[in-house]
């Protein structure tokens, strides 16, 4: 992949997040989903390459979505595959709370794991715990494995998790441990990216989350040098048939790095759309927006922030064609 499609693709992110932001706190998710693919599919069409949605948000809830199949950009330039979410976290939008993102992965055609949309059970950590986790490991293995990699008190680990039902046992795992736990609502891309920066305090990620956000976490984590493993969890028989024809047969099968992101290049790009541990929200000032965005390339091991400053009346629709 050229080397300038790394800033090429923040401009999508940039695009989705200023055009959910106005939903912030509106009780609309809907609403702000729509604006958020509708803007990332409009400057995705202004980028040099040739691009294919393997990955798509949406199907199971029926949102509006960037569909599996679709092509993507001017048709010149790279092939890639492109998983996206473009807004991850509608439900944190629509209340105004944190860690609302616009996220998406690239990689060479082939390279990403065309992950249904169903649950995925995730363990993630950053650089410094990679090779020292196993999924299958009981909770307290893994929190003691983390705390000693980054030479810390199981006390002082913070791990982060979906504040849901079906989590019930490993939270009380967790704090049956005596480590800390920092809940979230949603938004399970931020929580893994969090583990690869040591400043966000989070450490590890445990839970069952959507199996796409999985693969885009991924492709995040491998740019960190940071490790996510996964295992689909098939809720009915249409579920496991879909992962059959993925060519899982077993799905008990732990799907590592390299399953979820192969190859030794990838891109992650996100800009926050409200407020979180790793980037800040949008800002609205008159007829200007700020916007605070990551973007990472996994070759180089380069790791990017940005900060845009956006003019909301030359850019009205966030996108200028070239004549």
């Amino acid at each position: 992949m050229e080397r300038s499609l790394s800033m090429e693709l923040v401009r999508v992110t940039e695009a989705a997040a200023l055009a959910s932001a106005s939903w912030m706190g509106r009780g609309k998710k809907e609403e702000a989903d729509n604006a958020a693919t509708t803007a990332m599919r409009n400057v995705f069409d202004t980028i040099p390459m040739q691009g294919i949605v393997v990955i798509g948000e949406g199907e199971m809830d029926n949102a509006p979505m960037l569909y599996i199949g679709e092509k993507l950009g001017t048709g010149v330039g790279p092939g890639v595959d492109v998983a996206v979410d473009p807004l991850e976290g509608t439900n944190i939008v629509a209340a105004g709370t944190w860690n609302a993102l616009a996220v998406l992965a690239v990689a060479e055609h082939g390279n990403l794991l065309h992950a249904p949309d169903m649950y995925m059970d995730k363990l993630a950590v950053g650089r410094e715990a990679v090779g020292q986790v196993d999924i299958n490991a009981p909770v307290i293995d893994n929190l003691k494995a983390v705390a000693k990699a980054k030479n810390k008190d199981i006390e002082d680990v913070v791990a982060t998790v979906l504040d849901r039902d079906r989590h019930a046992r490993i939270i009380h795992e967790i704090r049956e441990a005596g480590a800390r736990i920092k809940l979230i609502p949603e938004g399970d891309v931020a929580a893994a990216i969090n583990t690869g920066f040591d400043d966000t305090g989070v450490d590890i990620l445990f839970g069952a989350g959507g199996a796409p956000e999985g693969v885009i976490a991924a492709v995040a984590l491998k740019c960190l040098g940071g490790e996510i493993q996964g295992r689909l969890l098939p809720q009915n028989d249409e579920e496991r048939e879909r992962c059959k024809k993925m060519g899982i047969e077993d799905t008990n099968q732990v799907l590592r790095m390299d399953d979820l992101v192969r190859g030794d290049d990838a891109i992650f790009a996100a800009t926050g759309v409200t407020d979180g541990e790793l980037l800040k929200g949008v800002r609205i000032h008159g007829s200007r927006g700020t916007t605070h965005s990551l973007v990472m390339r996994a070759k180089s091991g380069t790791v990017r922030f940005v900060k845009g400053s956006h003019s909301l009346i030359k850019k009205p629709h966030l996108v200028i064609k070239e004549d």
